[in-house]
């Protein structure tokens, strides 16, 4: 099992930033290479739209709205792998105005080298926290 993740720290609140991105169905409220989210069986699995017009459905596997933090699995997309489980996770930063957030999965490599699938969620997860950081720059 290859694992990856990558953090970021936002200079806004834990509470602030958990309500852009705490909702499983919020990704295009944030990550511009998603352009549609659709919500289904009550919330718990999304089916999203790409940029470039591929498919992922994902499925919510934990929550916790208090920690700030949820897991999922990809139960079906155009990424090389299996036995997908990510989790996102904001946190406080102690002593700053600041939050942590983290984007991390472990998955299993399929027709790829496990350095190479290790290198498209680096790029996701690094990807997506690049632009989350733009909506509190400045």
């Amino acid at each position: 099992m290859s694992q990856t993740r990558a953090t970021v720290e936002i200079p806004a609140s834990a509470e602030e930033v958990w309500k852009l991105i705490g909702g499983f169905n919020a990704l295009p409220d944030w990550l511009p290479f998603i352009v549609e989210s659709v919500a289904g069986e009550g919330g718990r699995v999304r089916h999203l739209t790409t940029a470039d017009g591929a498919v992922i459905v994902e499925r919510l596997q934990t929550f916790d709205n208090a920690a700030r933090t949820y897991s999922y699995s990809i139960e079906q997309g155009p990424f090389p792998v299996s036995d997908y489980l990510a989790t996102v996770k904001v946190s406080a930063v102690p002593g700053k105005q600041a939050a942590l957030v983290e984007w991390g999965g472990q998955f299993v490599a399929v027709g790829v080298s496990e350095a190479e699938a290790i290198a498209i969620f680096d790029g996701v997860y690094q990807g997506g926290l690049k632009e989350l950081s733009k909506h509190f720059a400045g």
